[in-house]
């Protein structure tokens, strides 16, 4: 199932939460959606699930608008809202119990199936406020897959959750990815790199970035790359301008230092070179790549 976004704008009073926001997701990818606090990413997600209404332009899901009182588009999406709103006081079989009669689910193994795919099974006759974060993300997710949507609509899924509880819950997501058109927004970079095979970048409410994870990767790689070497002993500025494919280089602490790269070549074999030539020992020498986090800063700062 495909979602397109066409010419959303989102205004509460004076706010513009959302400036005109175009994008399309085909069937089948899992896409980052990433951006600042108060960038008008959960905004966005609200008014794809039909939540909220847009101010002004509109959502398709498979050609048919959200907009629409049609109950039979909402069935097709599975929705965890960032503050994951729960029943403490039910327990997880009962609660899903209800959630399966919400959407008037016939299949009568329903509820065992989706436990059993969450991993719930151990918990499944718990309270779900006597559960751990990590579990109650996994009952949320539960309650947004049950019904076997076609989109999945994830909003901070993993904020909170200790590092075990992020690769449980990121070997669900990307499980519910084979068969599922996925949105996932996230503070995480590395949940992206893990996920998502498609990054949008949202900032005030504007599209910045909208490419696959293959481009943002080449588009990494034409950024700056610095090397931090140690020598055995202190050498001085001009020498090190002797080698070719850098830009620039300054001293970070006695016989250390960071040298940047003119380009994309691997500059770590010229230095070495240089070093050889003049009798000094490499110490240490390490590359520093720049990353997705550096580019959404660029991005969004």
């Amino acid at each position: 199932m495909s979602i397109k976004v066409e010419g959303v704008t989102k205004i509460y009073g004076e706010q513009k939460a959302l400036d005109n926001v175009s994008f399309e997701v085909r069937t089948g990818e899992i896409v980052g959606f990433l951006g600042p606090n108060g960038a008008g990413k959960s905004t966005l997600m609200k008014i794809i699930t039909g939540f909220i209404p847009a101010t002004s332009g509109n959502v398709f899901i498979d050609g048919e608008s959200v907009g629409t009182d049609n109950p039979e588009i909402k069935r097709k999406i599975g929705y965890l809202p960032e503050n994951n709103p729960l029943y403490p006081e039910m327990y997880v079989r009962e609660y899903l119990g209800f959630v399966a009669s919400i959407y008037r689910l016939r299949k009568k193994n329903a509820v065992d199936d989706i436990i059993l795919a969450t991993g719930l099974v151990p918990e499944q006759h718990k309270k779900i406020g006597a559960l751990s974060k990590g579990f109650r993300q996994r009952v949320g997710l539960a309650q947004a897959l049950i019904h076997s949507p076609g989109i999945l609509i994830l909003d901070e899924a993993t904020t909170g959750l200790d590092p075990n509880q992020i690769i449980e819950i990121r070997s669900l997501i990307k499980e519910a990815g084979r068969e599922k058109t996925v949105m996932f927004s996230t503070h995480i970079m590395q949940e992206v790199e893990a996920i998502c095979s498609r990054i949008i970048i949202i900032d005030k409410g504007v599209i910045v970035a909208d490419e696959s994870k293959s481009a943002i990767h080449t588009k990494i790689k034409k950024l700056r790359q610095i090397v931090l070497v140690e020598f055995d002993r202190d050498i001085s500025e001009p020498d090190l301008s002797e080698i070719d494919h850098v830009r620039s280089f300054k001293k970070v602490k006695d016989n250390t230092w960071a040298i940047e790269a003119a380009d994309e070549a691997d500059i770590r074999p010229l230095i070495f070179s240089f070093a050889v030539t003049r009798n000094l020992t490499v110490l240490s020498m390490q590359k520093q790549e720049t990353n997705l986090e550096e580019i959404f800063r660029q991005l969004t700062a």
